[in-house]
């Protein structure tokens, strides 16, 4: 046999056993990998050599936290977003006051641990809606969140949901649970899960549930991501920051006590940004009773009035853009739609 054959062959035989050692049946070796490197700034670029950003997250969000054992009680939401002659605080006030002209958003500029970021306020609930890209599992059906929202006439748009990402560059297949209208339009299991979506009273219900069981529960629009940020008020707590729940940029959606929907979008990569506990410290600042963090990272959009506020980065920190329009192409989120 040739030298060059045999090199050849005992190379085949290396990758075939890395591929196997990082793609196989081992989790405890991949988990290892990927909490470790994602620990430090320097050495974050080996987990991303061998895994996708949603892998990466999905991994570093096992046992970082705490979550919330309080079941969420609705009563406390009395919808009632008008203004008042007297506030609770200048961040009620901040919210409650329109802009002129103005009667279903405000937009207001904040800053999230250090970064710029974004925050709108929604106040009509019932216009709060579950949004999608126009296609599941076609390989072409996934959308930006600026032309999903421009197609739907929203006015206000940010991505939420999970999709299959097995490469990092996103797909169109859903993961977990979509609700609309009060029906489920995607399923991928009959598992259990952390929903987060706005029921037919028009408040926003954070249950660990199946679609079924949420349905039953009065449901109408909904999908699947986490952890719930507060819950009643009480707000989660972390066991540590390390990897994806350190600093990222950030998507959530929260309500107050009102009524009034809150969005927050932040600035920032899957280096840097703020820490999700950074997100539920200021969604709680301004009134949030309800809270539950959504997809962020490289997927993280906000358009307003046919614009898309925020810069998304990737892994790499670059700006992302397709035909000229900032923002990665996604399968869910939330919006304002009139």
């Amino acid at each position: 046999m040739k030298k060059s054959t045999i090199f050849i062959l005992i190379l085949d035989i290396l990758v075939t056993i890395c591929f196997f050692i990082f793609y196989g049946p081992f989790d405890n070796f991949r988990n290892l990998l990927v909490s470790t490197a994602m620990k430090t700034k320097t050495h974050q670029y080996i987990a991303y050599t061998f895994y996708s950003e949603k892998t990466i997250r999905s991994i570093t969000y096992q046992g970082s936290y705490i979550p919330i054992d309080e079941t969420i009680n609705l009563d406390d939401i009395i919808i009632d977003t008008k203004p008042k002659e007297v506030y609770d605080n200048e961040y009620d006030q901040i919210i409650l006051t329109r802009d002129e002209g103005n009667e279903d958003y405000k937009y207001i500029p904040v800053k999230v641990g250090g970064y710029d970021a974004h925050l709108v306020a929604i106040y009509d609930p019932s216009k709060v809606k579950l949004i999608t890209s126009r296609a599941f599992n076609t390989g072409m059906g996934a959308e930006q969140i600026y032309t999903m929202c421009k197609r739907l006439n929203g006015k206000v748009c940010i991505n939420g949901g999970m999709f299959q990402d097995p490469t990092g560059w996103g797909s169109d297949i859903p993961q977990g649970y979509l609700i609309k209208d009060g029906k489920i339009i995607w399923s991928d299991n009959n598992n259990k899960a952390e929903l987060i979506g706005m029921t037919y009273d028009n408040k926003l219900l954070l249950v660990t549930a199946t679609g079924e069981e949420a349905l039953e529960m009065g449901m109408r629009d909904a999908l699947q991501f986490g952890p719930f940020l507060i819950v009643n008020g009480e707000k989660i707590q972390f066991r540590d920051t390390a990897g994806s729940y350190d600093k990222a940029a950030r998507v959530a959606i929260g309500q107050r006590k009102d009524g009034v929907i809150l969005f927050l979008v932040t600035e920032g990569t899957h280096m840097g940004g703020p820490r999700i506990s950074e997100v539920a410290d200021t969604l709680a600042l301004y009134g949030a009773y309800n809270a539950a963090n959504l997809d962020g990272g490289s997927s993280t959009q906000l358009v307003i009035e046919n614009k898309v506020i925020n810069n998304p980065k990737n892994v790499y920190g670059e700006l992302i853009q397709v035909n000229g329009i900032k923002g990665r192409a996604v399968v869910s989120g939330f919006g304002l739609i009139p």
